[in-house]
């Protein structure tokens, strides 16, 4: 019996002096460790305490296309569904549902799901007027852009935020991300290029949400007459301007994916030659050709494709040119590169529409400093100083970290 005890003694003095499992402590200590929790990007138009609140019993005149999606459901189904009144609908460039092509007149219908009226704002009426406005008291704007001047729907949101000033309407826009928010490039618009693809005196890539955008037309006094509307933003949930965003629903018929959207601030220069961007394939923005074998190894055939592109430049005719299908897209930003490429390979000739050209660019100088064989360096030195002051102009704007 003391034998028994006296092991049993001898066991639990080395057992409380007994090193401690190290190993199993370290795993112990990994399986505690506490993860950053990384949280779901949420769209304004799906952060309902922030707006539906606002839009109950008032009458609503909805700012919308194919991309003003929440919960998986169009905006205007979602909210007729919560009871808010929709009187309206205005429809920017493409249409209500997006199947219109790139300048297609739109004409006022009726949506025939709802039975709510439409109203074309792309065509001989660019702009609400104050019969539109009649009886609405709250116009809630949610369009997808992509961060480029000449976006057309950028042109809707000016030109509705100035019939609201105009006619004492309240605005809600519905934040989105902009996949182009990582960087500001390009020269500011020079007055005398004013257009509906420039209407605001913004760089090539402006690095700014829709939101943030419209709070600086209404701080910056860009509306006609100075005037401001009475504006609410309605934030995007956890985004930051590093947060990469591909696009659920593509924001026109022409601009199918992430690549051709971040390849578009460069890309879409040559829309103001004869260049063909790729108009008429499946892949467009994602290439550029010409009809001569001189002009590039890559190949590509226009054609008419429903619901992308009818006659499409070149349609029907060999383009040989450059292919960027294998570029990172997170690595693009604008460039004059191919531009200055081509105009190298083609000269003067490929400069066939200068007016557009100079609304898309934002200047008249390009077709001259081309021909002085000015690098990019160069010219992008001139256009610094307007681009440096919009930098600076555009800070007290922003809401996104």
């Amino acid at each position: 019996m003391k034998f028994f005890l006296y092991i049993f003694i001898i066991s639990l003095f080395f057992g409380c002096h007994a090193k401690p499992n190290t190993a199993q402590t370290v795993v112990t200590k990994a399986d505690t460790i506490i993860k950053p929790e990384i949280k779901k990007l949420i769209v304004a138009a799906e952060d309902t305490a922030n707006y539906l609140n606002l839009l109950r019993e008032k009458k609503v005149a909805l700012v919308a296309n194919q991309t003003s999606i929440a919960f998986d459901k169009h905006l205007l189904d979602f909210l007729i569904e919560n009871g808010i009144t929709v009187e309206k609908i205005f429809a920017p460039e493409h249409g209500f549902r997006g199947a219109g092509e790139p300048g297609q007149r739109i004409y006022n219908e009726t949506d025939e799901k709802t039975g709510v009226k439409i109203v074309s704002l792309f065509g001989n009426n660019k702009k609400p007027t104050a019969e539109h406005l009649k009886g609405i008291e709250t116009v809630v704007y949610d369009i997808q852009d992509v961060g480029c001047r000449f976006f057309t729907y950028i042109s809707t949101l000016h030109y509705i935020m100035e019939s609201c000033a105009e006619n004492n309407v309240k605005i809600i826009v519905l934040d989105r991300p902009n996949p182009n928010i990582d960087y500001v490039d390009g020269p500011v618009r020079e007055e005398n290029c004013k257009s509906f693809v420039s209407l605001d005196p913004l760089p090539i890539v402006y690095g700014m949400t829709v939101g943030e955008l419209a709070q600086m037309i209404n701080g910056e006094g860009w509306l006609s007459g100075d005037k401001k509307c009475d504006l609410t933003v309605v934030p995007v949930k956890n985004y930051t301007r590093k947060t990469k965003y591909e696009l659920p629903v593509r924001p026109s018929p022409n601009l199918p994916d992430y690549l051709s959207i971040r390849l578009y601030p460069s890309l879409c220069l040559f829309e103001g030659t004869n260049i063909s961007v790729g108009r008429g394939t499946l892949t467009p923005f994602t290439s550029i050709g010409y009809p001569e074998e001189k002009y590039g190894e890559y190949v590509f055939t226009p054609k008419d494709i429903t619901g992308m592109q009818t006659n499409p430049m070149h349609k029907g005719k060999k383009c040989y040119g450059l292919d960027f299908k294998g570029l990172n897209p997170n690595q693009q930003h604008f460039t004059l590169e191919y531009f200055i490429k081509m105009y190298k390979i083609a000269g003067e000739k490929m400069l066939t529409r200068k007016k557009m050209l100079a609304l898309l660019y934002g200047n008249t100088k390009l077709p001259q400093q081309l021909s002085e064989d000015m690098t990019e360096d160069e010219i992008r030195k001139t256009w610094q100083p307007q681009l440096s002051d919009f930098k600076q102009k555009r800070q007290k704007y922003l809401i996104y970290e």
